[in-house]
């Protein structure tokens, strides 16, 4: 998949604001489909895939930053198409504990003195988002370890890596599917499937909530960990298949768009049942009507 590499300058900004500065911008470009970011002097760089790219959608985000006399430009060019991922598959994580039992690792670097009971997940990361160092990674995997889950099917919006649904299916889950618009983060779902040993329970598919048309099963439990414009655009889709008396599991979205995305999910009749929050990132659990 190709990238934009679009380089955020500002200009006057006083050293004492200029972090303040780059958390606004990057929430603000964030929401114009930009997917990660890195600090420079000058200001900010991000990442976009081409095909998001919309350039007055961008510059109509940057004209609400709520700064006095502070401006920002920027200029975009073609990012060097590369695994962005290489150093971190080379270098993987400590291991990550969430706190309802969970332990997620890179397979290198297996965590000690594990407690009985504890459920271990293997996650090898390449080219695709979810190892559970994001806060909304692990307010997810948190999430679904709080619901019943023997004999459920789970539907994965936007898989990743997969390690939503095989965080569910470790905890009891019956059977999953998984969707990603990414190839790449297709094959390493079902690499990680196969590692943790649930690769005959999880259904990988190729492309985007387009592809739910031509699934015919209903789910008991869908999880979504996208950003805010895809929730809001794809979540008909996404109740469409679920199950009488249903879960979903939203995040991906910071909690200042809480009542936004709670107004969509009511608007197809779900309401909201449970809440997390971490560093100005939520998850929102709904349900639906049985």
């Amino acid at each position: 998949m190709k990238y934009y590499e679009v380089k955020f300058t500002f200009s006057t900004a006083e050293p004492t604001i200029i972090n303040n500065v780059r958390d606004v911008v990057a929430a603000l470009a964030g929401e114009a489909g930009f997917e990660s970011f890195q600090e420079t002097e000058q200001g900010l760089t991000g990442y976009i895939q081409q095909d998001a790219f919309d350039e007055q959608l961008l510059r109509d985000q940057l004209g609400m930053l709520p700064f006095d006399g502070v401006s920002v430009s920027f200029s975009t060019d073609e990012a060097e198409y590369r695994d962005w991922n290489e150093q971190w598959e080379e270098q993987g994580f400590s291991p990550i504990a969430i706190s309802s039992g969970i332990v997620i690792h890179d397979g290198r670097h297996r965590p000690e003195d594990i407690a009985e009971g504890t459920t271990l997940i293997e996650i090898n990361a390449r080219m695709a988002f979810g190892t559970g160092t994001h806060e909304t990674t692990r307010l997810m995997a948190n999430a679904i370890s709080t619901l019943p889950l023997q004999g459920k099917t789970v539907l994965d919006c936007g898989t990743g890596t997969g390690i939503l649904a095989i965080v569910a299916l470790k905890c009891g889950a019956d059977r999953a599917v998984g969707y990603d618009i990414d190839e790449w983060s297709g094959e390493n779902a079902k690499l990680n499937a196969r590692k943790n040993g649930v690769d005959q329970k999880l259904k990988v598919l190729l492309g985007d909530a387009k592809v739910l048309d031509g699934v015919d099963e209903k789910f008991n439990i869908v999880t979504a960990n996208i950003n805010r414009n895809i929730l809001l655009n794809d979540m008909e889709a996404m109740r469409s298949k679920m199950a009488p008396g249903g879960t979903l599991l939203l995040s991906g979205f910071y909690t200042d768009d809480t009542p936004l995305l709670q107004e969509r999910a009511e608007g197809l009749g779900l309401s909201l049942t449970d809440q997390w929050q971490q560093d100005g990132w939520a998850c929102l659990m709904m349900k639906g009507d049985k």
